[in-house]
């Protein structure tokens, strides 16, 4: 067997931290593509995310974890299960810390769970950078040495980041790089992600969704593809990508707030949606949205399996 590119580096690094903590935005700015949605709704991220960073010395694999929470339903509890899973398995661990928030207990529950990861080394990441003065990050990055050493983490190093403003970005993927082992390309040149196309267009349909809509519901709001393909008998120039997709709700009395009047708010969610999966998939889509009910299903085991949980 041929050995592994001199000095050429991969492996995976995964980003965990509280619920809204900039995870997602960060991911698909290192990605360079949006392969994660993003929302102002905490608990936005469902599913462990692998987006894949290509470079002349190294291939990074990134892992978007859920926001690790108090669970209050099954739900919950199994997005925490996938988060404690997914570090267990990979090269590098980085914590995320918003600066515009102070360190709070939720910070302190994360840091004591990931400090039992004993061997993986650790990088915190001071992110949302942007929306602070220097003067509080000074603080917030003194406040996030010191919560390192109340949970016995000796740091691989601290970095001030925003996603948003692309601030630092290249800083954290070499940071990253650094602490992966040397080895072989996983992934083919030009792939960004491994999650299937209809994840990941179920995903946006779900973004689309979550905007404008009050906070006791985001949560009960779930996506399925029903069925997804080109059409036939069309040119090739000129295709078509069929999408047919059920947006789940809990109880009846949400479909409402999602159908809007005379299913106003639901062609809003369309066209959004449509926007973002003509954009990440480079071909016209024609999207038909139903909206169904899925009794209490973050609660619901069974319910859960159905819609991929």
């Amino acid at each position: 067997m041929s050995s592994a590119p001199e000095n050429f580096k991969a492996g995976f690094a995964c980003f965990v931290g509280r619920p809204n903590a900039g995870k997602s935005t960060l991911t698909n700015a290192l990605v360079g593509k949006k392969i994660v949605i993003t929302s102002s709704k905490p608990q936005t991220t469902r599913h462990a995310v692998r987006g894949i960073v290509h470079r002349p010395d190294a291939q990074l694999i990134l892992v978007d974890t859920p926001g690790l929470h108090k669970p209050r339903t099954l739900l919950g509890e199994r997005l925490n299960d996938l988060v404690k899973t997914t570090w267990a398995e990979v090269d590098v661990i980085a914590v995320c810390l918003p600066a515009s928030d102070k360190i709070g207990p939720g910070d302190r529950f994360l840091a004591a769970e990931a400090a039992k990861v004993a061997k993986t080394p650790k990088v915190a990441l001071a992110t949302k950078a942007d929306l602070v003065e220097p003067d509080r990050m000074v603080e917030h990055l003194a406040d996030i040495q010191a919560l390192g050493e109340s949970a016995g983490i000796e740091w691989a190093s601290i970095v001030p980041v925003s996603a948003t403003s692309g601030y630092q970005v290249d800083v954290v993927a070499d940071e990253l790089v650094k602490l992966l082992p040397n080895g072989f390309p996983l992934y083919p040149d030009g792939d960004i992600t491994d999650e299937p196309e209809e994840t990941l267009v179920a995903e946006l349909i779900r973004e689309a969704a979550l905007e404008g809509v009050r906070d006791e519901l985001p949560h009960s709001i779930a996506v399925t593809i029903d069925e997804m393909g080109l059409r036939e008998d069309r040119p090739e120039d000129k295709p078509l990508l069929d999408v047919y997709a059920n947006i789940f709700l809990e109880r009846e009395s949400q479909k409402g707030i999602v159908i809007g009047h005379k299913g106003a708010r639901l062609r809003e969610v369309g066209a959004a949606a449509r926007r973002q999966i003509e954009a990440l998939l480079g071909t016209p889509v024609y999207l038909d949205l139903h909206v169904k009910i899925a009794k209490n299903w973050q609660t619901d085991a069974k319910n859960l399996r159905k819609l991929g949980f």
